[in-house]
């Protein structure tokens, strides 16, 4: 039963601490894994980001090539009338073979019903003469004029023929496939001049010639690129596609087309296009950092806020504990209080009950005796006096209704009066007071005379309790840097350094076992304390163990002390005011 009683009492002491550690525990895992899950993110998301990219890019390059190859096979697809073969002249006669292969009405009604955003010239191509000598004849024509060209560039002759050679060399040597699908072909050979070819098949799906177009760069890439692109963006990054750059880059890295300004290098993934400008690749990055950084901001970021609301929630932990700690704490002081307080009470009351009862009995018949029990009462009933105004004080100042009346007053005589009303109770535990003024006349000091020897009677009390075998007191009055300072010095017990801070909080008792069998209230130093800042001075202690302890109080004795406390309790008086007005019924803030 005793190990059970002993781990219940650790149980209850320690409570605190293992509900912090209960809570703590499964935090600091939670912040573990968190940690572990956004390391892995951190090391994987990069390559899956790149990867969207890379699949964004893909998905445009396929948008922008199909929408081209359809186009271009729209337009391209020129009916095969177009082209027949009738020689009427054997002899060389360019002008007269080109017009007996191509029916150049035909050609510029459909051209010109069928137009080509990205073309900038067109043509057709066949194979025209007798049969022993044959020519390639290509007849180019203008989309914008809407007209045929007899006069164009060598290059553009030559990329045009070149470009249809294949399909014309079937025709050359009339090995004419059966074609039943229109492939077209692309020849970038010469980047000035890129070329889309398509077949032309009769009814019989035989090749009769071909139509082809030169393509545009500039509508290329800063119409239906740019127009794919802008298109794209905001649906496939929503939340930051102000902040992607979409680049153009030639088989030399330089930089052909982007979306926005940006620094550094032009891309972080690429893409080719594979069915025209297939030298070119679209690159992708973000305008304001790479995938790196912002997977490295993203994880700080987030690990950061973690750690931070964990902080906070240790923090709200912590505080309720301590909260809690010194409600326990305050409430164990409390019991102590009404149990030390009923002690406190009851001492002097059996000893004025035993003395009445003496003399109510006639049993002394000593004048001398019957006047020394008199003053045991007196005594007693100073003592119990002073603990129930001590209490009635506490009461007070708890709920800020003490108040003090401050004059000018002598604090040399408040000490001496003081001293002779305590001199019965000092002799009857056989004190000795060494009692030490200065030789000068004190100033006056603006103060409530009551309060003060209130003030000062609690630390003489406390010599009192506190002291051992060597039963002195030594009570000096003095003037120190503008104060008048009391200050009560004995030879008892002492107290620790750690604890000279908390002796002047309620309730608060040093935790010695010298101090075990001493009975008190734990409030006679804290009033001390709230009577002297009251009076805008301050309470000090010096203490050794074993050595025993120096009590000062420090009272400003200046011009300017009264009107400063009176100012004071003004300010304190009109919110008291105030505050009674808001909290009136009815009343309107």
């Amino acid at each position: 039963m005793s190990s059970i009683s002993k781990l219940k009492d650790v149980l209850r002491r320690h409570v605190l601490w293992l509900g912090f550690i209960g809570v703590a525990i499964p935090l600091i895992i939670h912040l573990y894994q968190q940690y572990n899950s956004l390391s892995n993110f951190q090391a994987t998301w990069p390559d899956a980001h790149r990867a969207y990219m890379r699949r964004y890019l893909s998905n445009v390059a396929d948008k922008v090539n199909r929408n081209y190859e359809e186009a271009a096979l729209e337009t391209l697809n020129v009916p095969s009338e177009v082209f027949y073969h009738e020689y009427p002249d054997p002899e060389f006669d360019y002008n007269a073979i080109v017009n007996s292969a191509v029916n150049r009405q035909i050609v510029h009604s459909y051209f010109s019903t069928h137009p080509f955003n990205g073309a900038r010239m067109l043509f057709v191509g066949t194979m025209a003469g007798p049969n022993e000598q044959n020519y390639a004849i290509v007849t180019f024509y203008d989309p914008i004029a809407c007209s045929f060209k007899t006069k164009v560039l060598w290059q553009e002759r030559m990329a045009a023929h070149a470009a249809a050679a294949n399909w014309m060399g079937m025709l050359l040597v009339n090995h004419t496939p059966y074609l039943k699908s229109m492939k077209l072909t692309v020849d970038e050979r010469d980047p000035k001049n890129r070329i889309i070819v398509r077949p032309i098949v009769n009814e019989k799906y035989q090749i009769v010639g071909v139509a082809g177009m030169f393509l545009n760069e500039g509508v290329f890439i800063k119409e239906n690129l740019a127009s794919a692109i802008r298109e794209s963006l905001p649906e496939v990054f929503p939340d930051k596609y102000q902040d992607v750059v979409i680049t153009v880059t030639n088989k030399d890295d330089k930089l052909v087309y982007s979306n926005q300004p940006f620094e550094g290098k032009a891309y972080d993934v690429t893409w080719p296009l594979n069915f025209i400008f297939t030298d070119y690749s679209l690159g992708i990055r973000m305008r304001t950092m790479t995938e790196d950084q912002m997977m490295s901001r993203y994880f700080w970021t987030n690990i950061s806020f973690s750690i931070l609301t964990s902080l906070v929630l240790i923090g709200g932990i912590i505080l309720t504990l301590h909260a809690a700690s010194r409600a326990m704490k305050l409430s164990q002081m409390k019991a102590d209080f009404v149990s030390n307080v009923s002690h406190e009470l009851r001492t002097p009351l059996a000893s004025i009950r035993v003395f009445g009862e003496f003399l109510k009995l006639g049993r002394v018949k000593d004048q001398n005796k019957i006047h020394e029990y008199g003053e045991y009462i007196e005594a007693e009933s100073r003592r119990l006096s002073q603990l129930i105004n001590n209490i009635l004080d506490f009461s007070k100042i708890e709920s800020g209704q003490k108040t003090y009346q401050f004059e000018r007053s002598d604090i040399e005589q408040v000490v001496s009066d003081t001293l002779k009303t305590f001199e019965v109770l000092l002799e009857q535990y056989g004190f000795k007071i060494r009692y030490s003024k200065p030789s000068n006349a004190l100033p006056p000091v603006v103060m409530d005379s009551n309060a003060i020897a209130q003030a000062f009677i609690n630390l003489l009390d406390n010599a009192v309790k506190y002291s051992t075998a060597e039963k002195e007191i030594d009570v000096r009055l003095r003037r120190e840097n503008g104060f008048v300072t009391i200050s009560v010095s004995d030879h008892g017990i002492g107290i620790a350094r750690e604890d000279c801070d908390k002796v002047f909080d309620k309730f608060y008792r040093v935790g010695n076992c010298l101090v075990h069998d001493v009975k008190g209230s734990g409030l006679g130093l804290s009033i001390v304390k709230h009577i002297v800042e009251a009076h805008q001075g301050k309470v000090t202690v010096e203490s050794e163990l074993g050595r025993g302890s120096t009590f000062v109080i420090h009272l400003p004795h200046d011009e300017n002390s009264k009107a400063r406390i009176e100012a004071d309790l003004q300010d304190s008086e009109n919110m008291n005011r105030i505050l009674g007005q808001d909290l009136q019924p009815g009343s309107q803030s």
